[in-house]
């Protein structure tokens, strides 16, 4: 099959399925481009935004049926349950501003429903759980404004929780950690481990009794990056009943880009503002351009996740994020048809294919659906704060 022949039967494909994205940090760029943070309207999605990746005339051109958008803050932001409301309310904004365009996602069977109207579904994520300021009552306040999934913290490390990317002190979760899991099961939220600890990932695997994804990650084996999923891990990955989404991010991709990157990952840490992209270029000044990163090594990662964890565990977590420096081929959310194109020319099946597009992610997000009605029928909600679980010197 030619490149041509996979991309006209790619479009074609789309045009019947559902095509979902299972991570998108479009309300964080809201939040930094507008004069007041967060003015949906003033941003204005009708429009091409040529400096960044997501805009509606982009989303339809690339046939996205359902996204999931991220309520994204920072670990040290100051006020972190109020900037966690912020972020919620303009995901709401979205959806309420161009309803024409987009359908708000309760339950699984709202992709579907959109899909059938023409519409781009939209599902609400928290990136991060410092808005919770160790305290389980917020969950069930998000859970309430229509957040489905979670992402349990971001790139720093919690009284709670270990991130990936900072030094770890719990070894993994607390019991208040272990609550928040139980009650996000209980609530019927998807538990996303995409920028926590190993130990925390097998944490959540030993106690979740739902599946459980990783919303943005691809594979340490192939590019040895910490917020990428270990073998060991992936290896309980089909017993659960979980879905790894692979993602775009070229620092997770390309080793040759990981190495290039390390010193600026370093300075930044948490740092998500422009100063990430000044550092970039200075560091291009000494030390040439930064290597690139493609479609072709997205579809190298999706390739050896599913020799490892198996295809009807897979999807696809962009996590595009407003920068221009996304994977050649990938450069924005018009280009999704693209990526299924290369893998029907690889010779997976439609079946496969629409598994990693978005029929994987519904079937798990109903797993976890069923699975906290069952669990709200034989239990109350978890209450009460980290001093509860962890012990009166616990940080509040």
């Amino acid at each position: 099959m030619t490149k041509t022949q996979a991309l006209a039967k790619a479009k074609e494909l789309l045009a019947k399925v559902p095509m979902i994205d299972g991570h998108n940090d479009l309300p964080w760029v809201i939040r930094q481009r507008t004069g007041a943070k967060g003015d949906v309207a003033g941003y204005d999605l009708r429009k091409l935004h040529n400096d960044g990746d997501t805009d509606i005339p982009r989303l339809r051109k690339g046939q996205v049926a359902g996204q999931v958008f991220a309520a994204f803050i920072p670990s040290d932001i100051p006020h972190p349950g109020r900037a966690t409301l912020e972020q919620l309310d303009i995901i709401r904004r979205i959806t309420d501003t161009y309803p024409e365009t987009f359908l708000p996602v309760l339950k699984a069977a709202d992709f579907a429903r959109a899909k059938r109207q023409g519409k781009i579904a939209v599902m609400m994520s928290v990136e991060g759980g410092v808005g919770l300021e160790n305290s389980l009552a917020p969950l069930r306040v998000w859970h309430a404004m229509g957040a489905r999934l979670m992402t349990l913290c971001h790139n720093g490390t919690l009284d709670w929780c270990d991130s990936a990317t900072d030094e770890a002190r719990h070894d993994g979760l607390t019991a208040f950690g272990r609550a928040v899991v139980g009650e996000l099961n209980r609530l019927g939220m998807i538990i996303d481990c995409a920028h926590v600890s190993p130990a925390v990932m097998h944490h959540v695997l030993d106690d979740s009794t739902a599946p459980i994804v990783f919303s943005h990650s691809n594979a340490r084996a192939l590019c040895n990056h910490p917020r990428n999923v270990p073998d060991d891990v992936l290896d309980r990955v089909t017993a659960n009943g979980g879905l790894v989404m692979a993602t775009f991010i070229p620092d997770f991709l390309n080793p040759d880009v990981h190495a290039w990157m390390e010193p600026v990952r370093k300075a930044l840490a948490n740092d998500f503002g422009t100063s990430r992209m000044e550092a970039i270029r200075a560091r291009e000044l000494t030390h040439g351009p930064c290597p690139k990163a493609t479609l072709e090594h997205v579809v190298t990662h999706l390739e050896y996740l599913a020799g490892r964890v198996g295809l009807a565990h897979l999807g696809i977590g962009s996590d595009f994020f407003g920068v221009p420096t996304m994977p050649v081929g990938l450069e924005d959310v018009s280009r999704f048809p693209y990526l299924i194109a290369e893998l029907l020319r690889r010779g997976w099946s439609e079946k496969a294919v629409i598994g990693v597009a978005g029929g994987n992610f519904v079937r798990i997000f109903k797993a976890v659906e069923g699975e906290g009605a069952r669990l709200r029928k034989i239990s109350t909600p978890a209450v009460g704060t980290i001093q509860d679980y962890d012990g009166a010197s616990a940080p509040y």
